[in-house]
Order: C-alpha cells, then structure tokens, then sequence
C-alpha cells in the first residue's frame, strides 16, 4: 500500500510542476486540508537534493499563506465555514480549551502546534477565531513552519542517500509510523 504511494510521490516529485503540487498541499494543509506537505516534501527532496533548500522555502511561503486563509476562516468565516471545518474534523468541541491555552500562551501555541504532527489548521482557524494579533500571527507561523520545513530539508540533504535506503527497506513500517503520528496529531487535539 505505502510503496505504490511512495514511487507515485517520486514520481510526482520529477515532474515539472512538482513545485506547484506541493505549494498547494501545503497552502491546504494550512487551512483546511488533513494531509500534510510532508508527504511531497519529502520525496520531492531525495528526488533533488539540490534544491533542498528551496523547495523547503516554497512549501514555507505556501503554508504561510495558506495560515493566513486560516485565520481569516476563523475571523470573518467562523460561523460558516470555521464552524464546519472544525465540526468536520470533530474539533469544535476543543475551542474552549484551546481558548484557555491561547490567553495564557498564545505565541508559544503558534510556535509548538506548527513544528508538531497537531493539524496547523486548528491552529490557524483558533487564532483568527480569538483575533489574535494578525502581523505576529504571520511572524510566528513563518518561524514555526520555516523551522520545520527546512530542518527537513537540512536533514534529507545531508543525510538523504542513507535516509532514502531507510524508507525505501522499512516503507510499510514508516508508512504506518506516519499514519499513526497524523491520526495521534487529531488524537492529541481531541485531548485539549
């Protein structure tokens, strides 16, 4: 199952409009969409090596804007959209904590949540939703998202041809590794 996904990711990884394929992954991610860049990120870096760095700035400056879509669902969408979005993911129910964790932490929420497997979106939705301060929203996500996004890009640039064999040998091990840190991320939400 995870290697037919894989090759089609690499795959996808050499076509010419990779960049633009996981621009809009991670712009969803951000926003509304469950999985994350990672999942092209990835590949698209052992695929290129080369260019580690900026596709790491590419999926950095998607998911930025897409936490900026974010944050306008949850400060002019909330009743519509933000409401829907969070009961689809059964997180509505999670506000008011995340409300509690907003007023006594709110930058290091943003900064944590965005480094983590946690869905961003919540993170995102939850700050305009609690109109937080929308320029240090954006500082805070690019921080956060950058950080995460080009470690990545450190780590499978210097270390990528060992890594790639990792995968490559123990795909259906880190297929479900994976799949259970995103399923542990909403699990984690629905503990807050």
């Amino acid at each position: 199952m995870f290697r037919a996904l894989y090759d089609w990711t690499l795959k996808l990884a050499g076509h010419r409009h990779a960049d633009r394929y996981m621009a809009a992954v991670s712009f969803a991610e951000s926003s509304f969409f469950p999985i994350p860049p990672d999942v092209m990120l990835v590949p698209m870096i052992l695929a290129r090596r080369e260019q580690a760095y900026r596709i790491a700035a590419i999926c950095t400056i998607s998911s930025v804007l897409g936490a900026m879509l974010g944050y306008g669902i949850g400060y002019f969408l909330y009743e519509s959209v933000g409401k829907w979005l969070l009961d689809l993911y059964h997180l509505e129910g999670k506000i008011a904590g995340l409300k509690a964790l907003y007023d006594q932490y709110g930058a290091a929420v943003i900064l944590i949540k965005g480094l983590t497997p946690i869905p961003f979106k919540l993170v995102t939705i939850a700050s305009g939703i609690f109109t937080f301060n929308f320029p240090l929203f954006v500082i805070l996500a690019s921080i956060t998202r950058g950080a995460r996004f080009f470690l990545v890009a450190y780590l499978l640039k210097r270390f990528g041809e060992p890594v790639q064999r990792v995968i490559e040998e123990r795909m259906n091990l880190i297929g479900w590794v994976v799949l259970a840190a995103l399923i542990g991320g909403f699990a984690v939400v629905a503990l807050i």
